[in-house]
């Protein structure tokens, strides 16, 4: 009798360029943990059935169908059949969306999954296969694309509110400069020229997420990068900001659903 070996998870990402993260991965069984990150998460299911937990309620992502997971929502993922999933997914930054959209109100997907063709035709540039390089005119006119079919599809309102996005974009800066360091609300408030409290209420509708994860989330971008190039797990964690490893791994758990251990075995394979 032959025995077959169940196939091995496994995940390969693209360069991130301008604030776009690509990847393409497969899951035998299980996935994630229940985590979530201060990025759009917008993809699609190539093969088999994607099971995630999102908003209250258990998701079944289809090939034909588009994944867009708001920033900071709690979801994981897990194969919805015996035969895995495989898909790909992309990480875009709320400021990108913002810059091309002229600040308003993030555009939201209430179920993290749209059958809409606009969509779905916006993706497609930025869907395809990792080993084809995206041209970066090429990349910056399907993100156009995206980020207007967004708003399209959400029905978010054009109309302005009473928000500072000037403001938040300048605290948002000056936290790319402190990722060693550590950062208060008064100081963001300082350099914003925003009252503390306006520019935190304005920080989460504008870039989706607040200032203390937006933080923390660059910081483990810092680590991801420094993991790659060779950097060990307590030098990683004290060159981006974490008081220690252990700091940096509850972070990157949290965050990702995965050990930090677990990502680079994935990341090798």
């Amino acid at each position: 009798m032959v025995k077959h070996t169940p196939p091995s998870d496994w995940f390969h990402r693209a360069p991130n360029v301008g604030g776009l993260e690509r990847i393409e991965a497969f899951f035998a069984g299980h996935g994630y943990e229940l985590h979530r990150h201060d990025t759009y998460a917008i993809g699609r299911t190539l093969a088999g059935v994607q099971s995630f937990q999102y908003r209250g309620s258990r998701r079944h992502s289809l090939p034909g169908g588009t994944l867009v997971l708001h920033p900071d929502e709690v979801h994981d993922g897990e194969a919805g059949s015996d035969i895995g999933f495989q898909y790909r997914m992309m990480y875009i930054e709320p400021a990108l969306i913002q810059q091309i959209l002229g600040g308003q109100p993030l555009p939201f997907i209430k179920t993290g999954l749209s059958t809409d063709p606009r969509l779905f035709a916006a993706t497609d540039v930025l869907m395809r296969s990792l080993d084809d390089p995206l041209d970066p005119l090429e990349e910056q006119d399907a993100l156009f694309d995206l980020a207007h079919a967004l708003s399209a599809v959400s029905g978010t309102s054009s109309k302005r509110q009473g928000f500072d996005y000037v403001a938040a974009e300048r605290a948002r800066a000056f936290m790319h400069s402190a990722l060693d360091r550590p950062v208060t609300l008064d100081e963001l408030a300082q350099h914003s020229g925003r009252d503390r409290w306006s520019l935190s209420r304005d920080f989460r509708l504008l870039f989706g997420t607040s200032p203390y994860r937006y933080l923390t989330m660059r910081r483990l971008d810092l680590v991801r990068s420094l993991l790659i190039q060779g950097q060990s797990l307590v030098s990683a964690a004290l060159i981006a900001g974490f008081t220690d490893q252990s700091h940096m791994t509850r972070q990157f758990s949290k965050t990702y659903g995965l050990s930090p251990a677990r990502w680079m075995k994935m990341h090798r394979r």
